[in-house]
């Protein structure tokens, strides 16, 4: 019998707090206020960084452009077999501190977005700097960042990465989350980044 996903979010959440980072899936309200904050018309290549049970994912398959390569990144087996037994046309992939790495072995070197999230509020600060890192790197000029957090922790180091274009609070979530939508400069090219090993 399959496992209900807020059963196995939950599952998730009890083996690993830090890695799932919240006891239930995202809401259908935060799940479409993230896609609606993705200029589709501008997509050929995507990546969500923590899917986890696929709230946000199943939205965004039903807005993708034909032909777009979409990357999913989730440390949860259970959560990732799931997921990819849903959307057997995505790409897999376990571990976020490698994004770079995975997305170039599949020759893409730069994504026009990047939806995330990863409870950056439970990372090491190390660990925090070097996704980000790579998130930036591997957005295109002009790519977009939408990442949703339980605090605003990560405003002031955002703001130094990126435009920061807006931030969204939203209330009818549990618990209540804020979107950042963020924007790389355009002037911005290809910067280096160090690679974290796997934990």
């Amino acid at each position: 019998m399959k496992t209900s996903e807020p059963l196995l979010f939950l599952q998730g959440f009890l083996k690993n707090p830090k890695r799932v980072g919240s006891v239930l899936p995202s809401s259908k309200s935060l799940a479409q206020k993230i896609v609606q904050s993705v200029r589709w018309d501008e997509i050929r290549t995507i990546a969500e960084l923590g899917p986890g049970t696929g709230a946000i994912t199943r939205l965004i398959r039903a807005q993708l452009p034909k032909s777009a390569t979409v990357f999913l990144f989730e440390r949860d087996p259970k959560m990732r077999s799931n997921l990819k037994k849903t959307y057997p046309e995505f790409m897999f992939h376990s571990n976020a501190s490698y994004l770079l790495k995975r997305i170039n072995q599949e020759h893409v070197h730069q994504l026009d977005s990047i939806i995330c999230g990863l409870p950056f509020f439970n990372f090491s600060r190390e660990m925090r700097h070097n996704i980000l890192s790579q998130i930036h790197t591997a957005l295109r000029p002009g790519g977009t960042l939408v990442l949703y957090q339980y605090s605003l922790h990560m405003k002031k180091q955002l703001a130094e990465l990126f435009e920061m274009e807006k931030i969204q609070f939203v209330p009818f979530s549990f618990p209540p989350v804020f979107v950042y939508i963020c924007r790389k400069k355009e002037e911005e090219g290809h910067g280096e980044t160090s690679e974290l090993g796997e934990t």
